[in-house]
């Protein structure tokens, strides 16, 4: 892994997009957690949240995109879309239509993650017949989930270039948010965190040994880790490079630790088990992070937008070589270049 000084910017975009060797681009772009409502701060209170502003940068980095020459062939939206604010004051509705109106000027098609803010102002129901469920630009929609299967998983994956594949995954498949209570998958959710947390705030990690159990995190069903362990051999026996992403980090060196997933020594056992995977990229920490793991896997947490002041930005385009995906980052993000593992690593 390198790291880029901002000066470097347009020289390294430059080379990215001009190089013999690129084969594709796309974005990335996390929480933008837009609300219209004043300014405010995190849970703590010790961070700045930009809630009006998030999605003037949120059309920043679109029309960014859309300037890019070669332009992007996808772009990932990293989940948190809208804050939970939103509920609280009966918004959820017109906010989501507002972001979704500045998305449909990107040119070209953007995969949605969830994350804990869309569970904050809809229930699965809901988000699997809106506008947030993009499975339909996927290989294999019926996965998971289908339209009217709550209790599914929402995971899907794409190749948008031979020898790569995208596999977008479910980080609150067990989760106490967005789970109707008494089903089988709140239940167990509510049982695991109550285990690990007894405090009467189940959003707080004051005394924790594990940090990461708190209400606002959730993780992985076994359904979901077997079919994941499906598309990845799949891809091991086509030689394909794989990024998996989702809400959630999944490893504690990439993230502050109480923003991992419950259960990600599980997803990880699973990653590490393939030559395919070269990446996981994730959002839900707003400060971002970096870790290449001992099986040369790069994990890439995203800057999110919703604490980014309004002079400054926090999005990036990511482009594939044979070798490498070289990020040119805006604003907070930092560019990097994250070099494939050899074969047999």
């Amino acid at each position: 892994m390198v790291r880029v000084g901002c000066e470097a910017l347009r020289r390294m975009t430059d080379r990215a997009q001009r190089s013999t060797e690129l084969l594709f681009s796309f974005g990335v772009i996390a929480d933008v957690q837009y609300a219209d409502t004043e300014d405010g701060f995190n849970y703590t209170g010790t961070r700045q949240r930009y809630y009006r502003s998030s999605l003037d940068l949120l059309r920043s980095a679109i029309r960014d995109w859309n300037r890019e020459a070669p332009p992007p062939v996808f772009v990932l939206q990293l989940g948190d879309i809208i804050d939970g604010c939103n509920s609280r004051q009966k918004t959820s509705a017109r906010a989501l239509r507002a972001v979704l109106a500045e998305l449909t000027r990107c040119r070209c098609p953007v995969h949605h993650v969830w994350g804990n803010h869309e569970f904050y102002n809809f229930d699965r129901n809901e988000l699997l017949t809106s506008a947030l469920n993009s499975k339909h630009l996927g290989e294999d929609p019926t996965s998971g989930a289908a339209a009217n299967d709550p209790e599914g998983f929402y995971s899907y994956h794409f190749s948008p270039f031979p020898k790569f594949r995208f596999v977008l995954t479910d980080t609150y498949d067990l989760s106490v948010l967005g789970r109707q209570n008494g089903s089988k998958k709140h239940q167990e959710a509510l049982q695991t965190l109550r285990e690990k947390n007894k405090n009467e705030n189940l959003n707080s990690p004051i005394g924790l040994a594990e940090q990461n159990f708190v209400e606002f995190n959730g993780g992985f069903s076994r359904e979901q880790l077997e079919w994941l362990n499906q598309v990845l051999t799949f891809s091991d026996n086509n030689q394909e490079k794989v990024t998996v992403v989702g809400h959630l980090p999944v490893h504690p060196n990439s993230t502050d630790p109480i923003c991992v997933a419950w259960n990600y020594e599980k997803i990880l056992s699973v990653l590490h088990a393939h030559q395919s995977v070269v990446c996981f990229i994730s959002g839900h920490d707003h400060d971002g992070g970096y870790f290449l793991d001992e099986h040369g896997i790069h994990h890439l947490t995203f800057e999110g937008v919703i604490e980014t002041p309004p002079n400054s930005q926090a999005f990036g385009t990511i482009y594939a070589h044979e070798d490498r995906m070289v990020l040119v980052g805006r604003g907070r993000v930092p560019n990097r270049i994250l070099h494939y593992r050899k074969t047999g690593d």
